[in-house]
């Protein structure tokens, strides 16, 4: 399933675990662009867990002072580990808190999503 449209007043805010190497944030930046250029009109922002800025609470405060009513917490990563269950949770929970009138709302990270085996694949096959 394709997600075809945001309502109005949706943001996403896509988080990565970050690096010290400018090259894998660089990444998200790009993934984001390309988001946006699915959904224009609505505010896609990057955060990071760690170790670079934009940090997650400045990502979400950006999403709501840009007019986000609602903001989905996309979590560019492989598992639902600590990072995801615990970490991005409790940033979910410190949002709800801090912003009462904007809804968060946490998204599944990648996981065996049924394209991962092609994305799996298509690596192999470069490779070989």
């Amino acid at each position: 399933m394709s997600v075809r449209s945001l309502d109005p007043g949706t943001a996403v805010l896509l988080i990565a675990h970050g690096s010290r190497l400018a090259a894998a944030n660089a990444d998200l930046l790009a993934l984001a662009e390309q988001l946006h250029s699915r959904f224009p009109g609505h505010v896609i922002e990057t955060a990071y867990l760690e170790l670079t800025e934009p940090t997650i609470p400045q990502g979400a405060a950006r999403c709501v002072s840009l007019g986000a009513k609602r903001v989905l917490i996309l979590p560019y990563f492989l598992s639902a580990g600590t990072h995801v269950t615990e970490d991005l949770q409790r940033f979910r929970a410190q949002f709800a808190e801090q912003w009462p009138s904007v809804r968060f709302d946490l998204c599944l990270p990648l996981g065996l999503h049924p394209l991962m085996l092609d994305i799996l694949c298509d690596r192999l096959s470069e490779s070989l």
